[in-house]
């Protein structure tokens, strides 16, 4: 492999005026480009070149483009009016590329990568074998240096002039990255406008994070030929960004200003972290179940359900470090009852992953109460895949009277969102740790609580149903709730009793709701202790161990020895 520095002539980048295609607007070229050729008045993202690009994102002076020459091919003797070599060579001579794409290694924010960057002046940036080649290059070469890859698309697809090899680059390109995902590499998809066909159905979409530039167009049909076969317009804003981040596809859509400093987070959040000794913490939990306060059950629902208790989000930006939350589940949604992504507890990279309610009738009605979607389960689930991938723990906080119900839900498979769940963590190998903050309803909140430790905050309840439901059905009176409440043993020292928490944190005051900044402190010294403790566990050991601790919930055996490890 041979490398030079990239150059980027930013006077020659330069043009006395350019036309913006979003508001016709002609604007002086210089101010476009100290805009990083960002339409000042309506914020279109004007196209830039691979080599502008990695001056954008790269630090200065940090950026060695990796040789990109390879063997041309023209498998086929295409013509069409004129023959491929030779339009292959007349762009050449106007771009100064050799090919569609540039592969570059470099720092952002100090943080090392390898990136592939598409250029759509290249042939529309279509992907040939000389770009399967260099996609694949910039792959090994992040293999080799455990770095992350990041890929900009920028492409109508496939390179027709190539026939079916270049079909094959599609294979080509997923057997690269399903090399990284093996190694634990993280790869980063920065989508720009256009990107369609073989691209966006290969590499661009298969990234463990999806970014994407506003007003960016994504999709496997280009929108002409989908006009052409249905024989109308198409709606407004269909294959944008915003749209598909709408419809779960895209994690963030970020303007071309912002991305360099939201990708120095990334790679920083996916750093391995230095060894920090966390022997000796106190994890301030309670784990006596007559050391509890024995309060009335049906006090202990009211309390959980009190919507000026910290949230999820409350939690993730007290008790986490640079929380940066991811979206969708890369099929249909982005449910809003479900938030998660990336963070730091005390220095060691985390995956959280919680239910969200909200504090006011708004916000608990766009969070549709804390009640998750199947596209919310598969969400969380995309998440802890991401841990596994990554090697770094996961910390689930819960806070749902229950899974959605409903027509929609249903139809989605609602229940085997839930099941893939339970099956996912099982085997889950990297440390998970749960906590009740709220409500834990039903099977909604077991599809995020089957960890290796399971805490919960001392008024918050846990339960097979909700006492009201309980009530209707087996008293058909479902003001009969509070004596249900007790009947099914829903607070925390009954299920300490049980083993099914192993730990109870407190609470200030008279509540988690009564003093958010301690209520986080307290959390956060429980979850540190908790994921030393569980640190040293090689992946054999914590499933055979999380097997072992829900496995002992059957028959006259007492649960807490075997789940705990102490027999």
């Amino acid at each position: 492999m041979t490398s030079t520095a990239v150059s980027t002539d930013r006077a020659a980048d330069a043009v006395s005026w350019a036309l913006c295609p979003g508001c016709r607007t002609v604007h002086l070229g210089n101010r476009l480009l100290r805009g990083l050729w960002v339409c000042p008045g309506c914020g279109h993202h004007l196209r830039i070149t691979a080599a502008q690009r990695l001056d954008a994102l790269f630090d200065p002076g940090s950026a060695r483009l990796v040789d990109s020459s390879s063997t041309d091919t023209d498998p086929l003797g295409f013509s069409d009016t004129e023959p491929y070599p030779r339009r292959r060579e007349r762009v050449r001579r106007r771009t100064g590329m050799r090919e569609a794409m540039l592969v570059a290694t470099g720092t952002i924010h100090g943080q090392p990568l390898v990136a592939a960057v598409s250029d759509f002046r290249f042939l529309g940036g279509s992907m040939g074998v000389a770009v399967g080649d260099l996609l694949t290059r910039a792959a090994e070469i992040a293999l080799a240096r455990r770095v992350p890859l990041l890929m900009v698309t920028a492409s109508g697809g496939a390179r027709m002039q190539e026939g079916v090899l270049s079909l094959m680059q599609m294979a080509r390109t997923t057997q690269a990255l399903t090399r990284l995902d093996a190694a634990g590499i993280l790869t980063v998809s920065l989508i720009t406008d256009p990107t369609f066909g073989g691209v966006a159905a290969s590499y661009a979409t298969l990234a463990d994070v999806i970014l994407a530039e506003p007003g960016a167009r994504l999709g496997f049909a280009g929108p002409r030929v989908i006009e052409q076969l249905l024989g109308k317009p198409l709606p407004t804003g269909f294959q944008t960004a915003e749209a598909l981040r709408d419809q779960g596809h895209l994690d963030l859509v970020c303007p071309r200003g912002d991305q360099r400093a939201l990708l120095g987070r990334l790679l920083a959040l996916t750093a391995p972290a230095a060894p920090e000794d966390r022997t000796g913490l106190d994890a301030g939990t309670v784990t006596d179940p007559e050391a509890l306060h024995q309060r009335d059950p049906w006090q202990s629902v009211r309390r959980a359900r009190d919507i000026t208790r910290p949230t999820t989000a409350d939690y993730a930006a007290r008790v986490f470090t640079d929380f940066l939350e991811l979206h969708g589940d890369r099929l249909a949604k982005d449910c809003p009852a479900i938030i998660g992504g990336l963070a730091r507890l005390d220095g060691r990279p985390v995956v959280m992953v919680g239910t969200q309610k909200g504090h006011t009738a708004a916000e608990l009605s766009a969070r549709h109460f804390g009640m998750a979607s199947p596209a919310g389960y598969r969400k969380a689930a995309r998440l802890m895949r991401l841990a596994a991938k990554l090697g770094a723990p996961v910390v689930t906080l819960i806070d749902t009277p229950g899974a959605h119900a409903g027509i929609e839900a249903e139809a989605q498979g609602q229940a085997l969102a839930i099941a893939e769940n339970l099956r996912l963590l099982t085997e889950l190998p990297v440390p998970v740790v749960a906590v009740i903050t709220g409500e834990g309803g039903s099977g909604g909140a077991l599809a995020l609580a089957v960890a290796d430790r399971v805490l919960m905050l001392a008024n918050a309840v846990y339960s097979v149903i909700s006492p009201e439901g309980c009530a209707a059905i087996l008293w058909n009176d479902a003001a009969e709730a509070p004596r249900a409440a007790a009947a099914l043993g829903v607070s925390a020292p009954d299920l300490l009793r049980l083993g099914v928490v192993d730990g109870v944190i407190p609470e200030p005051g008279d509540g988690a709701q009564t003093d958010h900044a301690a209520t986080a402190e307290l959390l956060r010294a429980a979850l540190t202790a908790t994921l030393a403790e569980l640190g040293d566990l090689s992946a054999g050991e914590i499933r055979c161990r999380r097997s072992r601790r829900f496995a002992a919930f059957g028959g006259l055996s007492s649960p807490r020895s075997d789940s705990m490890g102490m027999e």
